[in-house]
């Protein structure tokens, strides 16, 4: 009889151990599928976050201060480097979606993106990523983008990176797509916020600053109010702007993005915690806007789980139940994300 109280003992205790080593699920809602050189001659380097933004000198090129900097990392102690090839990027970016439990919105070139849902199709949610000009360039017209929703193949519209081209989401050029968007229900992601630093001097020579503020997506939201869009970096650095357009339009999300690893962490923490102070915990998506440094998604986990002024039941929101709610996942689908 003690054989057997002793061994009911040691398993409850080693299924008690199992339960709590066990990550719970988190939902990425700003991860990308691309080539190991798409933000540069790999190994490119980040600041994870910077320490500043450092200074440039007019008379030389600003791309030449920016690489300058990123190989001595002049503006970080601590940085992050790039893999060198495709498929590394790929296998590490995979392998910190395992280690963290990960399910993550990746958006990308479509045939990129299902590369990748082929190596990892539990982890992957199809996502298209969109620019205006893709139009002539890769052909992602109303027509062709639809059908790729109505297969079922890819779930969300997003990353829009318009503000990269000087567009607004409230633009008309962008209008038939928001109205193919909310007729068949597909959940829109849109830049707003922080690109590279100095990117218009870097050949987005149509960036500009004014199109960080939320208040651009109104036109849009008032529009086609049916239509799930969320605010990506969640409108970096004009918070005002960003919690006055939260509180005008309700069905408005945000996630957080580059911010949440890359920003000095004093202001990250400021910014996430206005938010939260304002009201709106669950409205806040996590995102790692993870282009090709695999371990930003854990440096922007972590942030998300230290910080000392959410409670626990704010941070499972942030990292999962708020896009559970906004994805409008089924009870099977959370319930298989937690097994």
């Amino acid at each position: 009889m003690r054989f057997v109280f002793l061994f009911i003992s040691i398993v409850f205790v080693i299924f008690v151990h199992a339960q709590q080593a066990k990550k719970l699920p988190i939902i990425d809602m700003h991860l990308h599928a691309l080539h190991a050189e798409d933000q540069g001659p790999a190994p490119m380097s980040i600041g994870a976050p910077f320490a500043h933004w450092g200074c440039h000198d007019p008379k030389q090129p600003y791309m030449q201060t920016v690489m300058q900097a990123l190989k001595k990392n002049e503006w970080t102690s601590h940085p992050l480097t790039s893999p060198l090839t495709d498929s590394a990027l790929m296998v590490q970016t995979i392998a910190v979606l395992n280690q963290y439990n990960v399910y993550g919105v990746t958006s990308g070139e479509p045939h990129l993106v299902r590369r990748w849902k082929a190596a990892a199709p539990k982890r992957i949610i199809n996502a298209v990523s969109w620019y205006y000009y893709d139009v002539q360039r890769v052909g992602l017209t109303v027509d062709s983008l639809q059908q790729l929703f109505q297969s079922g193949e890819f779930k969300v519209f997003g990353e829009l990176g318009l503000q990269y081209e000087g567009i607004s989401l409230s633009d008309s050029i962008v209008e038939p797509f928001l109205a193919m968007a909310e007729k068949l229900d597909i959940p829109v992601g849109v830049h707003v916020g922080p690109g590279p630093l100095g990117v218009i001097y870097m050949g987005a020579n149509n960036y500009r600053a004014r199109l960080h503020s939320a208040t651009q997506l109104e036109e849009a939201l008032v529009r086609h109010p049916k239509l799930r869009v969320y605010a990506m970096h969640a409108g970096w650095p004009m918070l005002d702007d960003m919690l006055a357009t939260l509180y005008a339009h309700p069905q408005l999300y945000v996630d957080l993005g580059i911010i949440a690893y890359a920003v000095p962490k004093k202001e990250f923490y400021h910014y996430l915690e206005r938010m939260v102070n304002a009201g709106f915990e669950k409205r806040i998506l996590f995102g790692s806007d993870n282009m090709v440094w695999p371990e930003s998604i854990g440096v922007a986990i972590d942030n998300i789980n230290n910080a000392p002024f959410l409670s626990p039941s704010q941070k499972r929101d942030i990292l999962f139940n708020n896009a559970a709610r906004f994805l409008r996942l089924s009870k099977e689908q959370i319930q298989q994300m937690h097994e």
